[in-house]
């Protein structure tokens, strides 16, 4: 079962990510999802979505959850029926939940150079173009866009920009953290970010 990563952030908080190796069938076993989930997983064409699915489902169990626990808004913003907040991320072979008493954001993204050709639509690339080390500009444009999808999460609804609402501060690789703010409709929102990085891939969360 490769949980990849468990993170204890506070009393009330926990970040697990998982390593998703195990096949469609594999994935299915100990797994009961509602009938609209699974109307939904088996209308997924993409065999990697539906595994990316299926290992939410594995890590809801490590927090002692299932997958009816689970309801979706208006936006697609996922919640928990407890009460507690969560926020939920899928990319390529990993996937990864934030489970927490406060609102909460994660994301997971493959750092990979298209990054530099979409950076001008979510940052203002100007700060980043004096980095000479092209992995590191990879790098930190991947944090950059993870931290602000994280919050984008967090508000969850379908109004913000990443370059014009969302603002990220400045941070040293070796922090592992930074803040961050949503700044829309005349009321400003401070969150604390958070990132790690792990075989090619950055997990970024707030709260």
């Amino acid at each position: 079962m490769p949980l990849h990563k468990s993170l204890t952030i506070n009393n009330s908080t926990k970040v697990l990510i998982w390593n998703i190796q195990e096949d469609y069938t594999d994935l299915s076993n100990g797994i009961s999802l509602t009938t609209a989930n699974q109307t939904r997983v088996d209308s997924m064409k993409s065999e990697l979505h539906q595994r990316g699915f299926l290992s939410i489902r594995h890590l809801l169990k490590e927090v002692g959850l299932v997958d009816a626990d689970l309801v979706y808004d208006e936006f697609g913003k996922p919640h928990l029926k407890n009460g507690k907040f969560i926020s939920i991320t899928h990319s390529f072979t990993f996937s990864g939940i934030i489970v927490s008493d406060v609102p909460v954001g994660i994301d997971i993204e493959k750092q990979r150079d298209k990054i530099l050709k979409i950076a001008h639509k979510f940052t203002p690339f100007q700060e980043y173009k004096t980095i000479a080390n092209h992995d590191a500009l990879i790098s930190k444009l991947t944090i950059v866009w993870g931290a602000k999808e994280s919050l984008y999460k967090i508000y969850g609804k379908k109004k913000l920009r990443f370059l014009e609402h969302i603002y990220i501060e400045d941070f040293k690789f070796e922090n592992e953290k930074t803040t961050g703010e949503i700044r829309f409709e005349n009321e400003t929102q401070s969150y604390h970010v958070h990132f790690l990085e792990f075989d090619g891939f950055t997990c970024v969360y707030a709260l």
